[in-house]
């Protein structure tokens, strides 16, 4: 609670009205002070009393990938019967004020208003709660008082459309060191048949022991498995040329990576996304054929929402087996022998760079292919054309 200016002169007055009065016995004085400081109390009565509001948030949508409209639905209502309610107020949305207004609302009247939610960067959004400012009769005194609770929003690496893999050869059987170009399947898994499965698929010698049909899991061989190698050092990024845009460039380079592990996903294929600073390393099985092209795993797509930059690491040793096809995302400060050496060691190895001031876009070194590109829309345009198949 706090006096607004108009209190402050009104408090003012009366001292100096009942103050001088007094001490010179003018009766017409101390009455006009007396009548201030009645005023004082009456705002001060009308400022203890708490506000009859009600406030209702909701959230659309929670979950929003990076740079997509995001935004909150607050209701204010005025529970009062004959009582009108003037407030204004802010909403802390990922720690910042954010305005609120709200017309004066006539008694059982309910306002409703958009507070805009930040989508430029991923991560936890938190908002809340609302803090309303009431004033008093003749806004003499002013309240402030949090309303509501708080909620949050994940924003989510946008998913660009990379088209595919380039074809793969991986390992005649699961675990063997011979290598077939096509054709064959591995058997991956069982499980209990659903209605509208392929009865081809069932697995009658399980099925007969345990006296419930069961249906057979297979993956191709030849399937691609991709590798995403993730360059989540902060020295890679920052500057970027222009100290504005610290950090934009980390932001473009996880785009880049959920759209590649989406690529896989809709072909079938088994992929692996892993940071060289260790913080995350998700191994992502390929979806059941039946089910046809997927999206990425809403667990992968929220730890690639969570994940920041670190402060160190290196690429060397990442690596249980060799991939069909490694991808290695990065800034445009990051040293790329290491790197590139990496690369070269996946039959398809390609490092993508976020580079705001790129010399070319399209480049080979060390027998490596370098796409390069300001932003995750030409860097998915490059693996469109000179990678996926």
């Amino acid at each position: 609670m706090r006096l607004t200016g108009r209190g402050w002169a009104v408090l003012i007055s009366t001292a100096a009205l009942l103050g001088f009065g007094l001490w010179a016995r003018y009766p017409g004085l101390v009455g006009l002070g007396a009548v201030l400081a009645v005023a004082l109390g009456c705002a001060l009565v009308t400022v203890l009393v708490p506000a009859p509001l009600r406030i209702r948030r909701r959230v659309r949508p929670p979950r929003v990938a990076r740079l997509e409209e995001a935004s909150a639905h607050v209701e204010v209502t005025n529970a009062s019967t004959w009582l009108a309610q003037s407030v204004t107020g802010h909403d802390l949305v990922g720690g910042r004020r954010t305005p609120f207004l709200v017309p004066r609302m006539a008694p059982g009247a309910t306002v409703s208003t958009e507070v805009p939610i930040p989508t430029t960067h991923r991560g936890v959004i938190g908002f809340g709660p609302l803090t309303l400012h009431r004033f008093s009769f003749l806004d003499l005194l002013e309240v402030r008082q949090e309303h509501g609770d708080r909620a949050s929003v994940l924003v989510e690496p946008r998913i660009l459309d990379a088209l595919g893999l380039p074809a793969g050869a991986r390992r005649g059987h699961v675990g063997a060191d011979e290598r077939i170009a096509h054709g064959g399947t591995d058997l991956v898994g069982l499980r209990e048949y659903v209605a509208g499965d392929d009865l081809r698929r069932l697995h009658w010698a399980t099925s007969a022991r345990r006296a419930t049909l069961m249906v057979r899991e297979d993956a191709d061989p030849s399937a691609p498995h991709l590798t995403v190698l993730l360059d989540d050092r902060a020295d890679s990024y920052a500057g970027a040329h222009d100290a504005a845009l610290d950090g934009e460039g980390f932001e473009e380079a996880v785009d880049v990576a959920a759209s590649l592990l989406t690529a896989a996903a809709g072909v079938e294929s088994p992929a692996r996304v892993v940071t060289i600073g260790g913080g995350l390393d998700e191994q992502i099985p390929a979806p059941a054929p039946a089910a046809g092209p997927a999206g990425l795993d809403p667990h992968v797509l929220g730890a690639l929402a969570r994940l920041e930059r670190s402060d160190g690491g290196h690429g060397s040793g990442l690596f249980a087996g060799s991939p069909d096809v490694l991808a290695v995302i990065t800034g445009p400060n990051s040293d790329l022998g290491d790197l590139l050496l990496t690369a070269s060691g996946a039959p398809s190895g390609v490092v993508l760079v976020v580079d705001p001031r790129p010399e070319a876009l399209v480049s080979a070194q060390q027998g490596v292919l370098v796409l390069r590109g300001p932003r995750a829309e030409e860097l998915v345009h490059g693996w469109r054309t000179a990678v996926a198949r």
